[in-house]
């Protein structure tokens, strides 16, 4: 534990340096990418800077581990339910489920301000809400549900909302899940877990430890269909946090 730190002190600079460049590159990338080619080239270009935003983590002595052995149809729409522990949880996501057309309901703070990822919150498909502002949340998931159900895209939620810093599940809000099965009817849900992405910024952003091994587990789908909602949002809830392994 402790040579880790050390050693992050020592590779962490370089480690941002790269993701930092990776980050204003792809910024113009994306609007070149969206003005010359519209969706599709703008896709392509996020797509391929999540994946350099995941392999900067080789910097750090750091690989991500995706296991999603399910099939997944492409004719219908997709939700993907997920922990969240860290800012790094989110690349592989687009990377690794980039055939069905990855988004995300995001907070709204994220939509300004940091290079790349900012922009392609506003303009590549995904929903910014207000937390605080149910007024402004609930009707725009709603419209994002439509959208999501119209193309048979995936949406990607984080139930806990924010955050956990040590790797232990949060509280899970079922608001925003709710409403995209209630507009999104014909979905197949797909739990995720994560472990050990809150270990790359158990101190912040600096020192980063080299060495981590974050998982993505993929469980078995789950098909909505003719169940009770409850029984539904349970089942998921069980299974992503029957995998996560809690900190020693």
């Amino acid at each position: 534990m402790l040579l880790r730190k050390i050693l992050g002190y020592v590779f962490t600079p370089l480690h941002l340096l790269v993701f930092g460049l990776i980050l204003v590159v792809f910024e113009g990338f994306q609007r070149l990418a969206l003005a010359l080619g519209g969706y599709r080239w703008h896709k392509v270009s996020v797509d391929l800077l999540n994946f350099c935003l995941m392999r900067s983590l080789w910097l750090l002595g750091t690989h991500v581990h995706w296991s999603q052995p399910y099939h997944l149809p492409r004719d219908r729409p997709l939700i993907v339910v997920s922990n969240h522990q860290s800012l790094h949880d989110i690349p592989p996501f687009f990377w690794y489920l980039r055939r069905h057309h990855i988004k995300f309901v995001a907070k709204i703070e994220l939509a300004r301000g940091i290079p790349s990822i900012s922009y392609n919150l506003r303009h590549g498909g995904n929903v910014v809400i207000d937390r605080k502002d149910p007024r402004q949340a609930l009707p725009a998931i709603k419209k994002f549900a439509q959208y999501i159900s119209e193309n048979n895209y995936a949406a990607v939620i984080f139930p806990e909302g924010t955050r956990s810093r040590t790797g232990e599940p949060r509280r899970f809000s079922y608001q925003g899940l709710k409403t995209l099965l209630k507009y999104i009817p014909d979905a197949l849900i797909l739990p995720v877990t994560i472990n050990d992405a809150w270990k790359l910024q158990r101190h912040g952003w600096y020192p980063m430890p080299v060495g981590i091994q974050p998982t993505w587990q993929a469980h078995p789908p789950i098909d909505p269909k003719g169940q009770p909602v409850q029984e539904v949002l349970d089942a998921v809830e069980a299974a992503i946090k029957g995998g996560i392994r809690l900190p020693q």
